[in-house]
C-alpha cells in the first residue's frame, strides 16, 4: 500500500461520499435497517448518524482500511448504539450463519473485487427473513454517460481505490442470488459517469451452497 492509498484516499472517499447528495440518498435507506445490522464498508461511519436508534441494537462494520476506522472515531462516538468493527481476517465475514436481521451497503458494491464471492458471504450470515438495504452508483441509462464511464473508468479505477463506474447494481445482485424488493435509479446532483444512482432493498432468493 502507497502513501496515496494509506492516507491520501480514505479522507478523499471521506469527502465525496459525504457531499450532501449521497447523504441525501443514505437518508433514504439508512433508517429501515433494524435489529442487528451488519454494515458492509462502513468506511468513515458516514451512515450511523441516520441508524433509528429505537429500532437498531448494534451496528457491525466491515472495514479492511485502519485509516477509515481512525476517521469513523467522533462518529462512533456518537452513535446511540453499540458499534464494532471487524476486518475480514479470510475469505468469510466474521459473524454466524443466519445471524444478522439487516446489511446495509451504500456506495461499496463499486468496489468489491469479487461480487459474488461477497454477496454470497452476506447472504449466509442475513437471516431468512432479513434484509438487504442498499445504495450505489452504477451503470448508466444514457448510452452517452455509458460510453464516458466505459473509457473513463481504468484510470478511475485507479485512482479511486477499485471504485468502478461502470457496474450493472441490480444486475450483479440478481448474480449474487439475491431477489430485488423494491428498486429506485436516478441521476443525482454531481459529475454524470458518477451520478447515477440505484437504491432500494433485497432479499436472499436462494440458500448458500
Amino acid at each position: 500500500m502507497n502513501i496515496y492509498e494509506k492516507y491520501v484516499l480514505p479522507r478523499v472517499v471521506h469527502f465525496t461520499c459525504g457531499l450532501k447528495p449521497n447523504m441525501r440518498q443514505r437518508g433514504k435507506v439508512v433508517p429501515r435497517a433494524q435489529g442487528l445490522v451488519l454494515e458492509i464498508g462502513i468506511g468513515s461511519g458516514l451512515n450511523l448518524p441516520y441508524y433509528d436508534a429505537e429500532r437498531v441494537s448494534k451496528v457491525v462494520g466491515v472495514e479492511p482500511s485502519a485509516e477509515m476506522v481512525h476517521l469513523a472515531a467522533d462518529a462512533v462516538s456518537r452513535a446511540p448504539f453499540e458499534v464494532e468493527f471487524v476486518g475480514l481476517p479470510g475469505e468469510e465475514i466474521p459473524l454466524a450463519s443466519n445471524s444478522v436481521d439487516t446489511i446495509v451497503m451504500t456506495y461499496t458494491l463499486c468496489s468489491i473485487a469479487d461480487t459474488r464471492a461477497a454477496l454470497r458471504q452476506m447472504r449466509r450470515v442475513l437471516k431468512p427473513e432479513g434484509r438487504l438495504l442498499f445504495c450505489e452508483h452504477g451503470l448508466a441509462p444514457d448510452a452517452g454517460v455509458r460510453r464516458w464511464q466505459n473509457r473513463l473508468n481504468p484510470v478511475w479505477s485507479r485512482l479511486g481505490g477499485g471504485c468502478q463506474l461502470n457496474r450493472d447494481i441490480p444486475e450483479l445482485l440478481r448474480e449474487g442470488g439475491f431477489e430485488l424488493r423494491d428498486l429506485e435509479a436516478r441521476y443525482i446532483p454531481g459529475w454524470k459517469p458518477a451520478s447515477f444512482n440505484y437504491w432500494g432493498s433485497a432479499a436472499a432468493s436462494r440458500p448458500v451452497t
